[in-house]
Formats: C-alpha cells, sequence, structure tokens
C-alpha cells in the first residue's frame, strides 16, 4: 500500500538571523499536519510563531531543514504549490487599489476557477463573511475588521488543501469572530481542508483545534490535544456545597483523592480530572447529602501561564 504524504510536513526546519550577535528564532522545528485537521501553532510573543509562518510560505528562506505539501518540496515547487494554499493574517493587507471584488476575482483566477465558478464562490463567501456591501469598495477604505473579513473570503476562493491563518479574528467583533470559527470548522470537517491556527485567544483555539504546538525560544515545548494539555497544566477542582455539620464527612470520603479543605459553606479538592466520578462516587457511598456541586477544570490557558512562568524561571 503506498503512503499517503500529509498535506503538510516539516522537518527540522531552523532559522538563524545572522548580524553581531547571531539570533535562532526557529530551531529544528519538526511536526505535520493532517488531512481535515485544525492544528494550532501557539507560544508568547517571540517563540517563532511569524517566523514559522513566513517559512511555510516561502517568503522567508529556512537556514536549513524542509516544507513538504502532499510530498513536494515547497523549495523547489512553490508557485505551483501556493496554488493549493491560503493564507490569512490579521496585520496583513490586500493590494490597496483594487476593490474587494477584484481582490477575490484575481483569487480565483490563481486558483484556476472559471468564470462561473468565480462567480459562485465570491457569492457563497461574501455571504458568509457579511461583505456583500463591500464588494465595490478599494481594499484601502477598509477597516481592519472589514479588511480581514476580506481576507478570510479571498484565502478560501479555492479549493485549499491547507490554510494558514495568522490571528484571523484578533481585530474581528465577536459576532463576525463566532462565524469565522463555525466556518473554518465546517471547512475542516466537509472539506477536510487542513488548516495551521494561530491566536492569542486560548478559549478560542480549545474550542476548534485539533492538537496543538506550544513553541518556546523557537522550539516545540509540547505538543497534544487542548484537553491533554490543560490537565497536565494544573488539577481540577471540585466543590461540594453542604450542611457545616456534614464537612467532617465529606472531607474524609474525599481525603483518598487529594487534600479537602471546608471554607464558607463548601469542601474542595483539587484532584485528576479522571479520578472526579470515584471521588463522587465516594461521597455517594458514604450517603453524605451536599446541596450543590461545582466541577473547575484547568484550561489551556493554564498550560500557556505555566509554559511561560517556566521560561521566565530558566536561567
Amino acid at each position: 500500500m503506498q503512503h499517503q504524504s500529509a498535506p503538510l510536513e516539516v522537518k527540522n526546519l531552523t532559522k538563524i538571523f545572522k548580524g553581531k550577535k547571531p539570533f535562532s528564532a526557529v530551531r529544528d522545528l519538526s511536526f505535520d499536519l493532517r488531512a481535515g485537521e485544525i492544528l494550532g501553532l501557539l507560544g508568547p510573543n517571540g517563540a517563532g510563531k511569524s517566523t514559522t509562518i513566513q517559512m511555510l510560505l516561502g517568503t522567508l528562506t529556512p537556514t536549513s531543514g524542509e516544507v513538504r505539501y502532499s510530498g513536494r518540496l515547497l523549495s523547489k515547487e512553490r508557485s505551483a504549490i501556493l496554488q493549493t494554499v491560503g493564507y490569512v493574517s490579521g496585520y496583513s493587507q490586500m493590494p490597496w487599489n483594487l476593490t474587494v471584488r477584484e481582490n477575490l476575482e484575481v483569487q480565483g483566477r490563481l486558483f484556476g476557477l472559471s468564470r462561473i465558478e468565480r462567480e459562485k464562490r465570491m457569492n457563497v463567501l461574501m455571504k458568509v463573511f457579511e461583505i456583500v456591501d463591500l464588494k465595490d469598495k478599494l481594499a484601502k477604505s477598509l477597516s481592519a475588521g472589514q479588511s480581514t473579513r476580506a481576507m478570510l473570503a479571498r484565502a478560501f476562493m479555492g479549493t485549499p488543501q491547507v490554510v494558514l491563518l495568522d490571528e484571523p479574528t484578533a481585530s474581528l467583533d465577536p459576532d463576525i469572530a463566532v462565524q469565522v470559527r463555525s466556518f473554518v470548522m465546517q471547512q475542516s470537517r466537509e472539506h477536510r481542508v487542513s488548516l495551521l491556527y494561530t491566536s492569542h485567544n486560548m478559549t478560542e483555539v480549545a474550542e476548534i483545534c485539533d492538537r496543538v504546538i506550544f513553541l518556546q525560544k523557537g522550539s516545540i515545548a509540547a505538543i497534544d490535544t487542548p484537553e491533554e494539555l490543560a490537565r497536565k497544566a494544573a488539577l481540577s477542582k471540585v466543590r461540594l456545597r453542604a450542611r457545616i455539620e456534614l464537612h467532617a464527612e465529606l472531607c474524609a470520603a474525599l481525603a483518598p483523592f487529594g487534600e479537602a479543605d471546608s471554607a464558607d459553606g463548601w469542601v474542595s479538592v483539587a484532584l485528576d480530572h479522571h479520578l472526579i466520578p470515584r471521588a463522587l462516587h465516594s461521597v455517594y457511598t458514604r450517603g453524605v447529602d451536599f446541596e450543590d456541586l461545582e466541577v473547575e477544570k484547568p484550561t489551556l490557558e493554564d498550560f500557556f501561564l505555566k509554559l511561560s512562568s517556566s521560561t521566565k524561571e530558566a536561567p
């Protein structure tokens, strides 16, 4: 059986900026982007995210390593490859002297769409991103949010196999950001588009990403699902509210799972998320009657803060 190449493969990618003090922005980076996957690329400022994206587009030449799209080497077939790759950045701009419609028209031609296909695709995307009333406006007259929506439409004009999304919702209103996330997930699930997604919004990343890569000083510090990374960062907390005379018995029931404490009418314990059902079963078998229950799960932001803290503490 023939091995099918991943939509995007990155092997030993390194970028060293030369000067009086050479600086390694990206160090020996290796990962793959699977078909239909949304892969988050996260890290603090200066971690190497933007440098990585620019090397994936071929606008920045790696010092070493290689980038392959569906088995094809970017350094050898860049023009052909980029016809199947979409790119959106919340901080970049479209050609200023073209209207929104003209920008989409040019992109559709680059993707090889016929006139009928371009018209059909434009109409769909302009409705999705709510830019129908902007179609005849010059790109230079758009607000930051309007420009981002137009660039998202442009990135999906053809049938891209891979889309690189760099902070795509950074300048969007919350309601439009929700639409963007919904559209991105639809493209992934229904059309098997593979997406690399950077964002500073941890809640957003946890919602839409299948896996997450955390960069730290240009290297991969961790790669896993959002749920598993969150669990590695902190324990879950279970809080039970009960009459004060039952607190001692509640603490005894929870003791095998962690050190329980009592305060303000609540008994709480920090424990591994997988142990929550067993802890509650222990309370149930003791027949302790509690009035309310709260479960606080760790988040991807907890992992981000833990990683950032370890960076600052490192010598």
